[in-house]
């Protein structure tokens, strides 16, 4: 059955209003948010300095770590300090999410609840890209391994 004209547009002029309780919900939610987005800034951060400081102090390890692995010693400096980039991004958009959000209650800003919903989503697509992102990889490591032990 075709939706009709009118039926798109009942919602155009509706205007939701937050009660107490859901601001009070919201409010929490945006404080575990902040502290949610510390963490992962710490975590980001300390990732860097790893990596960073492996690729400058374990040079002279390059011998002993070329015995135990084919990649150089570098490569794994790169892959701390990328992980690092890239975790970055989530605490951002929790921050951003966390700050926006205690802004348009206090001040009851729409654009910035528009803002802080905006950077949730962002949040929670960039969590379900990564994790589908880990699966496929975990799916071609163990294809990987069963072709090589049956060879």
């Amino acid at each position: 059955m075709p939706i009709r004209k009118q039926d798109t547009n009942v919602f155009d002029n509706f205007e939701l209003r937050l009660n107490e309780s859901s601001k009070k919900f919201l409010r929490e939610t945006s404080k575990w948010a902040f502290v949610l987005s510390i963490i992962g800034f710490v975590l980001s951060g300390f990732l860097l300095f790893v990596g960073i400081f492996s690729l400058i102090f374990f040079n002279d390890a390059a011998t002993v770590l070329a015995s135990l692995s084919e990649l150089p010693p570098y490569a794994y400096s790169i892959i701390y300090m990328l992980i690092a980039v890239i975790s970055f991004f989530p605490a951002l958009y929790l921050y951003t999410f966390s700050r926006k959000m205690k802004v348009a209650l206090s001040e009851k800003d729409t654009e910035d609840l528009t803002t802080a919903f905006s950077k949730l989503k962002s949040y929670y697509k960039f969590l379900v890209l990564a994790i589908i992102s880990v699966v496929f990889v975990a799916i071609l490591g163990i294809l990987f391994l069963i072709l090589l032990s049956n060879s």
